[in-house]
């Protein structure tokens, strides 16, 4: 507990740093190119997402459960196998889905999304596509190391700034949308190679490369990576395929405005993806241990503690959803349903916890993968049925039901493989400081008169939200594992402190 907590807490302290220089520079990127070519490069990035899910066959979510696997069972010469010779794969399958990219670029832009201009920046996607493959199967290799805060150094606090650093200075030349691109390509190389270079350093010497045959993938590996394959393909639709319909049916400027407000949504479960970094190797460690009964505790607690740090979020988002959306410009401000309806779908998301995670590490992905090939078909149906009529409110309201509905399956495929399940009387408990933090909230919103208010409202409603939510949890919530995360945390603050003294007396 005291090692997930840590290590999920310097994960969250980055992800926090990036989510508000993200939001800040996504406000400027918004006033300076538009919402047409914001539509334009969220169109660019589907293509690539969907090339890179083929390219990528299911390799890097796999090295997290494996290379944990092989360094917890001491299987040196299965950790140099598999490293290496998923390298190799990674290269070839990434060329040739980068050629194919190139190649049909045209008929991408005119024939399906309607966008001529979409095919002048398809080379750049694709240099985007291929890096960002083999910088996240590193990153999950140093997952797989238990080595996430380093990861979160690299990307959150060098990467990020980076790409902001450089983008600025490009947008700043003239160099509009494709200098953008052209800033994220640059940083994501540095980012790779930094993170290229952590994996050599903890990989042990007799797993690198040698002149020695290297063994052959076991058929665990391939099993376990054709199922994410296909897991990772269908969840990659369901995450995407709003974007990707609305882009044929409507056109770049609606995808702009629907593109804004749904990734605010996504910076919202923080907590839990920090909490994901580090628990998904422990879930492999654990299981294959056979340690349920502490894998039980772990998933219950930290599940907890997700919906916890999300819920004063959740309440200054959607009470001040037109707000959020205007800053980015008045163009914007209509898109505030689809951040409202997103923000309610992504509470559920905390609040069933890492199920996906629990089937994915403990060996159960085929049904992780029957859950979304259901919800998947479902999404398409509704969105094809939706999107015609509601346009950007149709489509999110159908991704925040799918969302929903994939987590609420995957809980009963846990309960059901794993017999693990959250505590529905620790939840209840929550119920007491929602009311008071969701009062202060609106009372601050009763009190808004223009968007220039907004600004000080939303600055003092976050710390207010947390402070009155968090202090009666304090006060009232807590129970024996609630305790034990937060000494865990306070010791770690203490030793730092300490620390810190010492050097500097």
């Amino acid at each position: 507990m005291g090692l997930i907590s840590r290590q999920s807490g310097v994960f969250f302290a980055g992800t926090l740093f990036t989510t508000a220089a993200a939001y800040f520079f996504k406000i400027y990127l918004a006033r300076v190119l538009g919402a047409e070519a914001l539509g334009i490069y969220a169109l660019g990035m589907t293509v690539g997402g969907v090339l890179g899910i083929l390219a990528a066959l299911g390799l890097p979510p796999t090295s997290a459960r494996y290379v944990a696997v092989y360094k917890a069972t001491n299987r040196v010469n299965e950790l140099r196998g598999f490293l290496w010779r998923s390298v190799g794969v990674l290269f070839t399958s990434n060329l040739i889905a980068a050629i194919t990219m190139v190649a049909a670029r045209h008929w991408i832009s005119l024939r399906f999304y309607h966008t001529p201009a979409l095919a002048q920046y398809m080379a750049l996607f694709a240099v985007i596509m291929g890096v960002g493959t083999f910088t996240t199967f590193f990153g999950q290799v140093l997952a797989g190391y238990k080595g996430v805060t380093f990861r979160t150094v690299v990307t959150n606090f060098i990467g990020s700034p980076l790409t902001i650093l450089l983008s600025v200075c490009f947008l700043a030349m003239g160099a509009g949308l494709r200098g953008y691109i052209a800033a994220q390509v640059v940083s994501s190389i540095v980012v790779l190679g930094l993170l290229g270079r952590a994996v050599l350093r903890l990989t042990p010497q007799m797993t690198r490369p040698s002149i020695q045959p290297l063994p052959k993938l076991e058929n665990e590996v391939l099993l376990f990576s054709a199922s994410l394959f296909a897991m990772q393909g269908l969840e990659y639709v369901l995450a995407q395929l709003d974007k990707i319909l609305l882009g044929f049916f409507t056109n770049a400027r609606e995808v702009g405005v629907y593109t804004v407000a749904a990734a605010l949504t996504v910076f919202l479960p923080i907590a839990l993806q920090s909490i994901n970094q580090i628990f998904s190797p422990t879930i492999a460690d654990l299981h294959a241990r056979g340690d349920t009964e502490l894998l039980a505790r772990l998933y219950r607690t930290l599940a907890r503690w997700g919906l916890i740090l999300t819920l004063p979020l959740a309440m200054i988002v959607c009470a001040f959803a037109p707000q959020f959306m205007e800053f980015f410009g008045s163009e914007f401000r209509r898109g505030w349903p689809v951040l409202v309806i997103g923000t309610l779908g992504q509470l559920i998301n905390c609040a069933v916890g890492s199920v996906g995670m629990l089937l994915l590490m403990s060996g159960n992905q085929n049904r992780l993968i029957r859950a979304q090939v259901k919800v998947t078909v479902a999404a398409a149906a509704l969105n094809v049925l939706f999107i015609p009529l509601y346009g950007i409110v149709g489509a999110a309201a159908v991704s925040a039901a799918s969302n929903a509905a994939l987590n609420l399956y995957c809980l009963r495929e846990v309960k059901s493989s794993l017999d693990i399940s959250p505590s529905g009387r620790s939840y209840w408990r929550l119920l007491a400081p929602t009311l008071p933090a969701l009062a202060a909230v609106l009372l601050l919103r009763v009190q808004l008169t223009g968007l220039h208010s907004a600004i000080l409202a939303i600055a003092l409603g976050v710390p207010l939200a947390y402070f009155v939510f968090l202090g009666i949890t304090l006060l009232f919530g807590l129970d024996e594992d609630d305790r034990l995360i937060l000494t865990a945390v306070s010791s770690r603050l203490r030793q730092t402190f300490w620390k810190t003294e010492a050097e500097a007396a």
